[in-house]
């Protein structure tokens, strides 16, 4: 067992970010289950970890065995016909260095735990003889729907991943929503943290003085609306939080519809799935100039915007400029 004592600088730090600090080899998934076990001991007593740390505090810690040299094997989804016929329908835009897709709700980006089937472990099949395999750019939630930028080589992934986590890349996602905001366009600028809940984690609304919050911007605008019941709104994320959309959207007043996490509620006259959609993009293309792509939405998003009596608008074709 390793002792450590907090200084004065770990005052009020939650424990499991002070241990991922200070304990090497120490990952996420060994951290959780040596909690959950109460093998890690604060003050000799078992500790959560969100607990928050005091000066003088004492951590025990059991050693860490180091982690194994051998490489994790990445998972490849067996591709059937089906499968075949699904990715290919899911191509919106292709070249010599992007592709887009536009991702059905439900399924999953990337792989973990009882995931079979992901959009990661089905890129070998669009490799088509290139040197390098297609890579992830971005992520998107599992029941989201919408665009996927896939990079065509290590330099293009390079580029593209660079374009999303800084402010050149447009985004706008539709989204049902029970209710009507008060204003029908405008911006929410209200700071995000990140709450683990054992298997699953959530956003929640934070205070600017949290150590934890994370600046979140999102502005929206109404686009259609059923009385005061519903409506269709766009919104156009400026940050890139976990559930941002979601989360802002409850903290409005108008949760998406069939989001059980954050409050949409369900009807049995909406499917019963969540109402997000990755609708357009528009980022600087890795060999030059800017791409702009939008994705059809979805069958379920359909049926609603029928139901309440909306237009229902074709997705414009995708557009290179500045080549």
């Amino acid at each position: 067992m390793t002792e450590y004592q907090v200084p004065e600088a770990g005052t009020e730090m939650r424990l499991d970010r002070y241990l991922r600090r200070e304990v090497p080899g120490l990952t996420q998934g060994v951290l959780q289950k040596l909690l959950r076990t109460g093998k890690i001991r604060l003050n000799g007593s078992r500790a959560e970890a969100n607990a928050r740390l005091a000066a003088g505090d004492v951590v025990t810690v059991p050693e860490i065995a180091p982690a194994a040299e051998t490489p994790k094997q990445r998972h490849v989804v067996k591709m059937d016909e089906a499968r075949a016929k699904m990715l290919a329908r899911m191509v919106l835009y292709s070249d010599t260095s992007v592709i887009v897709l536009n991702k059905p709700a439900g399924l999953p980006v990337q792989g973990g735990s009882g995931i079979a089937v992901h959009v990661d472990g089905m890129l070998d099949a669009l490799q088509n003889g290139a040197a390098e395999r297609p890579k992830l750019t971005h992520r998107l939630d599992r029941d989201t729907s919408g665009l996927l930028v896939i990079a065509r080589s290590g330099r293009a992934a390079r580029m593209l991943a660079a374009a999303f986590r800084g402010r050149d890349v447009e985004k706008t996602y539709w989204a049902l929503l029970a209710g009507l905001p008060e204003s029908l366009e405008g911006r929410i600028d209200l700071p995000l943290k990140r709450r683990d809940l054992g298997q699953t984690s959530r956003a929640e609304p934070a205070s600017r003085k949290d150590n934890e919050a994370q600046s979140a911007v999102t502005d929206y605008r109404v686009l259609d609306k059923a009385g005061r019941k519903f409506c269709l709104a766009e919104l156009n994320p400026h940050t890139g939080r976990m559930h941002q959309l979601r989360a802002h959207c409850l903290a409005l007043g108008t949760p998406i519809l069939g989001d059980e996490v954050y409050g949409g509620i369900f009807s049995e006259h909406f499917a019963q799935q969540l109402h997000l959609h990755a609708r357009r993009l528009s980022f600087p293309h890795p060999d030059g100039g800017s791409l702009t792509v939008e994705a059809p939405l979805p069958k379920h998003m359909l049926d609603g915007l029928n139901y309440l009596g909306f237009p229902t608008p074709e997705a414009a074709k995708p557009k290179r400029q500045g080549q």
